[in-house]
């Protein structure tokens, strides 16, 4: 591997006027004065003992999505894969995307079968087009994360889109008319948006005149997405630690569709509950244990989203944290940032958006991030790896700033649309240089490990990262003795 020093003679003078010193200080005073804490332990340490402070966790999450488990084809390629969690990876994000977890009615995926396995993903010609590419059993994947003891999050409960989320027997129970004039929100050959994805039927009547011209249709597609809350909260609400209740539906809120007391939501993915939003987090709510941390996610960060969660909130919904989304799906935007000719994720448009963010007063999670090395070629792969450095700085920096998820670990693993080289790793699971500089801040620059002494009370007082930590010493017949405290 080169060093970061090397890497940022990929960028531009234009790049580094908008991440220049001064930026970088404020960063740093930043971080010391949000993510560190002064603390007084008290130990039997005898006098003027040397204390050993070791960090072995952190309480912000650094995490990253866990969809290719055991489906990279080779042994040793899903051995170097599970190894990052709980090393690198702190959380992990676990699918539960509607679609491929239920494909039959009632007979949800939760179990592995024979298609789960290594044996059947190593001798696969054609992974990407398995339709549980991506999609793994959900107990193995808890099983393998609860051993690790790190941080568990499900996604999705509830989201629109009839092309990863909806599953074909529900589509198919769409009215007839519906349904012969029903669109894709999505292309599956490449994950674009489409324009429209209401049908003209649709279109033509108000949410009230839906429901009822197709009253069985309404209440079927209410009672099966809140039967898929409560079936999932009953075999995972005391195991999973933070749901994504709603994943994207800001827009709908911001085009005032989401109308409170509505049967049908003429969303613009197609027929939605009614003000699904609020019934989903009511639901939620209700059947989840109250420790379980319960999200809202999105990628369009305008003011829609903010006032849509400060209405939820108004209304009386739980919403426990807020998700963020960044995505720079593009290569080409990569390499405008490091020529210096957009303003794409500068500083100053980071702390805009998350300035406003912050107006709804919770936590913030930056659940969903893709940085693309343009080209894949040695400057592409520096550029990736200084713009990960530099945002993820800057977002540690920040406040309200919880945790930070990176989306697709291994390159060309991705779904349709998705860049091919957003990966921290290559396809055979050789790392990249984004890897070095991630692993570089969240295991050596952001932990924090020392010696110190203990007072004449036992009593050991540092500052350092919040987490928890291993405190170490030698009483006075040289026998060693520890004790676990936490820095909150």
């Amino acid at each position: 591997m080169s060093s970061m020093t090397d890497w940022k003679q990929a960028m531009s003078a234009g790049y580094w006027e908008r991440w220049n010193d001064s930026v970088q200080a404020k960063i740093d005073q930043d971080i010391e004065h949000h993510r560190k804490a002064d603390g007084i332990f008290r130990t039997d340490a005898p006098k003027g003992a040397d204390i050993k402070v070791e960090q072995i966790s952190s309480s912000f999450i650094f995490g990253a999505h866990i969809f290719n488990f055991d489906q990279l084809g080779t042994d040793e390629r899903n051995a170097k894969y599970r190894a990052l969690y709980g090393t690198l990876f702190n959380s992990a994000t676990i699918a539960f995307y509607w679609k491929t977890l239920e494909p039959i009615e009632g007979q949800p995926r939760f179990e592995p079968s024979y298609r789960d396995t290594p044996t059947f993903w190593n001798s696969c010609p054609n992974p990407k087009e398995q339709p549980h590419w991506r999609r793994p059993a959900v107990d193995p994947v808890v099983d393998f994360c609860l051993s690790k003891g790190i941080r568990l999050h499900g996604h999705t409960l509830v989201w629109g889109s009839n092309t990863w989320q909806y599953p074909d027997w529900l589509i198919g129970s769409f009215p007839l008319d519906v349904l012969k004039h029903a669109k894709l929100d999505r292309n599956p050959k490449n994950g674009q948006l489409l324009n429209n994805a209401l049908a003209p039927c649709i279109e033509e009547m108000t949410a009230d005149e839906f429901a009822d011209r197709y009253p069985e249709f309404t209440s079927r597609l209410n009672t099966v997405i809140a039967k898929r809350i409560i079936d999932i909260a009953m075999r995972y609400g005391d195991r999973i630690d933070s749901w994504d209740v709603v994943n994207e539906s800001a827009s709908d809120y911001g085009y005032g569709r989401m109308v409170p007391g509505s049967r049908i939501c003429k969303s613009w993915y197609g027929p939605m509950p009614g003000d699904y939003t609020y019934r989903a987090f009511k639901i939620a709510e209700s059947v989840f244990p109250n420790k379980a941390k319960l999200n809202i996610n999105e990628y369009n960060m305008s003011d829609d989203y903010l006032h849509q969660v400060q209405d939820l909130l108004a209304r009386g919904c739980k919403i426990d944290i807020m998700g963020a989304q960044m995505h720079l799906f593009d290569p080409q935007i990569c390499l405008d940032i490091a020529d210096g000719k957009t303003d794409r994720e500068s500083p100053e448009m980071v702390y805009e958006k998350f300035t406003r963010l912050a107006k709804a007063n919770l936590p913030i999670h930056l659940s969903e991030i893709t940085i693309t090395a343009p080209n894949n070629d040695e400057r592409g792969q520096a550029i990736q790896a200084v713009i990960a450095h530099n945002l993820y700085r800057l977002w540690f920096s920040l406040e309200p700033m919880m945790g930070i998820t990176w989306w697709n670990v291994v390159d060309d693993c991705g779904a349709p649309g998705e860049p091919s080289v957003s990966g921290l790793f290559s396809r055979d699971m050789a790392p990249k240089p984004a890897y070095f500089a991630l692993e570089n801040l969240i295991n050596h620059e952001w932990r924090t490990n020392l010696c110190t002494q203990a007072d004449e009370e036992g009593r050991v007082s540092f500052r350092g990262f919040r987490g928890n930590y291993k405190l170490t010493w030698l009483d006075a017949q040289d026998k060693e003795h520890s004790q676990i405290v936490t820095l909150a």
